[in-house]
């Protein structure tokens, strides 16, 4: 990696004042995997992403086919995305429709970022990122496919494709500010083999994008978090023809589990139960005493209607963690909402199979009943008999 690369969100002044300029505490331990406290505890647990299944967001394409084989026309706005959200306008012609850059690749541009009003907010001469990885704002990722080598034109953006409703610090950006965009295609190369790359280059390539994915998170851009953890995780995971030592495996271990976690948190936000406790899944065959895997499992299981199983998981949690406020509140919220359920269960068998303990109490009444007729019946039939057999000798005496 060059000291051109884009900046990981541990250095990014976006990631670290986010948290300041919206007034509330940062969501990140130490900047490194998020709290449960503010994250977990609601009345109302939040949704999840999925990386692979379940819902999916659609990504937002520019409307221009890359190759379309012909230059954008000079000093004419084209309507990107047809809604008329994301306007460029070419200021000066690039080296042809073939120089385009493709996603995935390292691009380099020369960037000015001002307000709609004109006012300059930052100067960039070298911004490298990977494009099409969510590295930088919507708007750059989009136009900057459709740009030629050398090209320098000018964007307008809308609010939802830069900073959006909470503006950032770094650069100063309002809330909900539309941004005037001046940009210069410089260079373009394939991105590195992953399985190449050092251990090292690999820890400092997954982090970044993993605090990439942070960033958004604290944004509430959930889908695009669960991409750059995504990418984060594909990087620890690649295969090496590197040698790599015991430690250095546990660091890309330790990133791998954070991308993890910090997934299944913003999966949670997206209502995709099952990817989230894919994640926390493969969270604790790493590490079996997890915490904030063990929680979040609990979680998902609960929002799943599988009371019995999610507190057997936050007891667990609650074991290993005796001080932990947020899994008792859980942990009893969840055993209350079991008992609910359990008692809605009893009263609807009742209701399904009548009283049955009045229908056998009612049994017993009868049988007993026919066993005292019974009895006086086989009383009386003997004394009757008993009394005929005595008359009969009487009668008989009597003629002798």
């Amino acid at each position: 990696m060059t000291d051109k690369e884009v900046k990981g969100a541990g250095d990014n002044p976006e990631m670290v004042l986010l948290g300041k300029k919206s007034g509330k505490a940062s969501l990140l331990d130490s900047g490194e995997d998020f709290e449960m406290l503010d994250d977990d505890i609601d009345d109302n647990p939040p949704p999840l992403e999925d990386a692979g299944g379940g819902k999916k967001t659609k990504t937002e394409e520019p409307a221009e086919d890359q190759n379309t084989g012909t230059s954008a026309p000079l000093d004419e706005w084209m309507d990107m995305l047809g809604n008329g959200q994301l306007k460029k306008k070419v200021l000066q012609v690039g080296n042809g429709p073939d120089s385009r850059p493709t996603k995935g690749q390292n691009v380099m541009i020369h960037l000015k970022t001002s307000l709609a009003d004109g006012t300059l907010i930052e100067e960039q001469p070298e911004l490298s990122f990977t494009l099409g990885d969510g590295d930088v704002i919507q708007a750059l990722d989009l136009t900057v496919q459709l740009m030629e080598m050398r090209e320098k034109a000018l964007v307008q953006a809308n609010a939802k494709y830069a900073y959006g409703a909470l503006g950032s610090l770094a650069p100063d950006v309002p809330p909900n500010a539309a941004l005037a965009l001046e940009v210069q295609l410089l260079d373009a190369t394939e991105a590195p083999d992953l399985e190449l790359l050092s251990p090292q280059e690999r820890i400092a390539l997954a982090g970044q994008k993993r605090e990439r994915g942070n960033v958004y998170y604290q944004r509430a851009d959930y889908a695009f978090a669960v991409n750059s953890y995504g990418i984060a995780l594909q990087v620890t995971e690649s295969s090496s023809k590197v040698d790599i030592s015991p430690e250095e495996e546990e660091e890309l271990m330790d990133v791998k589990v954070k991308c993890l976690n910090n997934m299944a948190a913003a999966q949670l936000k997206l209502d995709h139960y099952e990817a989230a406790l894919r994640s926390c899944v493969s969270v604790l065959a790493h590490q079996p005493d997890n915490i904030k895997a063990l929680f979040r499992k609990g979680k998902v299981l609960a929002l799943q209607g599988e009371y019995a199983e999610a507190i057997k998981i936050l007891k667990r949690a609650l074991k290993l963690e005796p001080s932990n406020k947020t899994i008792h509140a859980e942990l009893s919220k969840l055993v209350k909402k079991h008992s609910e359920q359990k008692g809605a269960e009893q009263a609807m068998y009742k209701k399904m199979l009548g009283n049955p303990a009045s229908g056998s109490s009612g049994m017993q009444k009868h049988q007993a009943r026919s066993s005292w007729v019974v009895s006086w019946k086989w009383l009386f039939g003997a004394t009757a008999v008993a009394i005929g057999g005595v008359a009969l000798s009487v009668v008989i005496a009597a003629r002798n």
